[in-house]
């Protein structure tokens, strides 16, 4: 049964590690979000971070942004500072550009994308994203899903060495192209590598996470709810009785913890628009994270819903 195999983990003492020394047995009441290091410089960056595609994509009035504001507000007040968007994404990228700049945060950590085919064209665009954050310096650029990366990546080995950006990086979220990042990875020297892993969709624990690791790359975890569809499959269906055990109280959490107990994983970057599920998504960036002996058990638990 389930539970004895969860008494029998316990009972070994193998059930629970902290996802970070660092951060490890905080004694406040709000522990705070656990951090993981970026290999090729040893920063330390919070390891749930936010996603705009979609939900920041929003008019210029205070009403239409109240809302987004809102998360950013409580986003930063946890301590959270890393935030993805990309021009592809609508009004997103300005967006995140005027609420950071009128927030005014402590720290923040503001990575963007660069997709257009051509030299010239990825410049300019590139050109625009600065603009759009009201930055003169963005700590990640990273090739959208891999478009024209050869040309792409010239440039932005130039504007690391110029410091105009702090780290580079690839991304994709589509399983299908797994092969071709993985030849991308190994083909130049990358900070960052961004890419879809979820408890549903598993390919990436084949060969792109273990890679990410030998090669010294840190990762970003896109579609961690794979667009809302593991909602949909959990709709009505109960958490485990142990979820309580690894530190989880919402499928939100349990998927997320998933996740980032993998121990290639820097950061999740799941996507809201809504405060309350913001601060679901933060909880699971706090506390315990399962071992694998646990991580097993979630999934097995989930397979069994169907």
């Amino acid at each position: 049964m389930l539970i004895d195999r969860r008494h029998a983990l316990l009972l070994t003492g193998a059930a629970l590690v902290s996802g970070s020394a660092a951060a490890a047995a905080p004694t406040e009441s709000k522990p705070r979000l656990l951090t993981r290091k970026i290999p090729s410089s040893g920063e330390s960056v919070p390891v749930i971070g936010l996603g705009t595609s979609g939900a920041f994509n929003v008019g210029d009035t205070p009403s239409e942004r109240a809302g987004v504001e809102e998360v950013l507000k409580r986003f930063f007040a946890a301590g959270a500072t890393l935030i993805d968007t990309a021009p592809s994404y609508g009004r997103a990228e300005g967006v995140v550009g005027d609420l950071v700049t009128k927030l005014k945060p402590a720290k923040k950590f503001l990575a963007t994308k660069v997709s257009a085919s051509g030299q010239k064209a990825g410049i300019q665009q590139m050109q625009k994203s600065f603009k759009a954050l009201h930055t003169s310096r963005i700590d990640l650029m990273q090739i959208h899903s891999l478009k024209d990366w050869q040309t792409h990546s010239t440039t932005l080995r130039d504007m690391k060495a110029r410091k105009d950006v702090r780290y580079i990086g690839i991304t994709h979220s589509q399983t299908s192209a797994h092969q071709q990042l993985e030849a991308v990875m190994r083909a130049e020297k990358w900070d960052w590598v961004q890419l879809n892993y979820s408890i549903q969709t598993r390919d990436a624990e084949e060969r792109l996470l273990p890679l990410a690791q030998e090669l010294g790359m840190a990762v970003m975890v896109n579609r961690p709810f794979e667009d809302g569809a593991i909602f949909r499959r959990v709709a009505d269906k109960p958490l485990p009785a142990w979820a309580e055990d690894i530190g989880c109280t919402s499928w939100a959490q349990f998927c997320l913890k998933y996740v980032l107990s993998h121990p290639a994983v820097t950061c999740v970057i799941p996507a809201t628009a809504s405060a309350e599920h913001l601060a679901d998504n933060l909880k699971a960036g706090r506390g315990v994270m399962p071992e694998q002996n646990w991580r097993d058990e979630m999934v097995r638990y989930f397979e069994s819903l169907g």
